[in-house]
């Protein structure tokens, strides 16, 4: 009997006894039952030796024992995608797959392609948020310009980047992670303004440039219905005044047209945005709703003034106010005089009268650049 315990074999994973007339297999020098040979093995898929099935270092596609590993495979280092050490893209010491290494090096980039978007970062304590898009032309599409500009305007944060852009004929687009109106107005705006023009880019005084300002949507009300209701009270605002806001643009009809398109009017701001819905302006609509999280109010012409860009953000401003505080019925019967009397922003309140659309007072307009 002893010499029978002796000689008998256990199952090294599980310490089953395996009988006389039952076959097994040996795992790494160790003897392994049939049962957890078949439901708790697998087999290298570069060099063909079994492992345990937790001791691979493949993914859900490759099994890997860790020798095949270490000396042929990686992972990348953002998305920790398994890769063939032939197929890593290596930057700064850390291994890439090929889209996450693009993504890499277009962070790299002081201007990146038109499709750029990285994720947000918020700047002031506000519900409300703007994102501004400033298109600049004549002087090129320069990373040593560009890098100029973003040493003034990221010199404590990463406040805005810069895109190119096909609609310019030679420049950029700046544009900012979201920020709060007063935050907007503390940014460095002049100095970065100032600095493009000694560069040599103009904005207003090209046929190219516009000015684009996203607000986000969660600002305009909690739940999609009440967001849509505020949204349908700012288009038809736009549509009741839209010869003041062309001549606040500073577009022309034809500009206008063909880059920031009434959606028409209807008598409702719901029969507007059903209008709106079904997309046949595209992005190129006054205010574009095709973002899923911010409506985008392209009307501007482009500025490198300071205060006409602050008083297009204080208008946009004050249609959102105006928008969730009023009904449809008040804002239907509202008169462009009505509704600047009720506007206190005084970057808005000189260029109102600049352009000639604040309660019969002028004042003599500065020349946008």
């Amino acid at each position: 009997m002893e010499d029978n315990k002796k000689n008998a074999l256990y199952c090294s994973h599980c310490g089953a006894l395996i009988g006389e007339d039952e076959d097994y297999e040996e795992v790494n020098g160790e003897i392994v039952c049939m049962n957890c040979y078949e439901n708790h093995t697998t087999t290298c898929d570069r060099c063909g030796s079994v492992i345990w099935t937790d001791d691979s270092y493949g993914d859900e596609y490759t099994t890997l024992c860790h020798h095949c590993y270490e000396n042929h495979y990686t992972r990348c280092s953002c998305c920790d995608a398994l890769l063939h050490e032939d197929d890593a893209y290596h930057l700064d010491g850390y291994d890439y797959c090929g889209e996450c290494y693009r993504d890499e090096v277009d962070k790299l980039r002081s201007i990146h392609d038109y499709g750029y978007k990285p994720e947000p970062i918020f700047y002031g304590d506000s519900k409300r948020y703007f994102g501004v898009e400033l298109e600049i032309d004549g002087a090129g599409k320069d990373s040593d310009n560009a890098d100029e500009i973003l040493s003034i305007a990221n010199k404590d944060n990463e406040h805005i980047y810069i895109k190119g852009d096909g609609s310019l004929d030679d420049g950029i687009e700046l544009v900012t992670h979201p920020m709060s109106l007063e935050y907007h107005k503390q940014f460095c705006w002049e100095e970065l303004m100032k600095k493009a023009i000694s560069l040599g880019y103009r904005s207003h005084q090209t046929s190219t440039c516009g000015l684009h300002i996203h607000v986000n949507r969660n600002s305009l009300g909690d739940t999609c219905e009440e967001q849509e209701l505020v949204i349908g009270h700012i288009l038809l605002f736009v549509e009741l005044h839209w010869n003041e806001l062309l001549k606040f643009s500073r577009r022309s009809e034809y500009s206008m047209n063909r880059w920031a398109a009434r959606y028409g009017y209807e008598k409702t701001g719901r029969e507007i945005l059903d209008k709106a819905k079904k997309g046949n302006n595209g992005r190129y609509a006054a205010v574009n709703l095709m973002n899923w999280a911010t409506i985008e109010f392209r009307l501007f012409r482009g500025t490198l003034k300071y205060n006409t860009l602050i008083a297009a953000l204080e208008l946009v401003n004050a249609i959102c106010d105006l928008a969730i505080t009023n009904t449809e019925e008040d804002i239907a019967k509202l008169s462009w005089s009505e509704f600047v009397e009720t506007i206190t922003a005084p970057e808005l309140i000189q260029y109102l009268k600049e352009r000639r659309l604040y309660i019969n007072e002028i004042e003599n307009i500065e020349e946008d650049i």
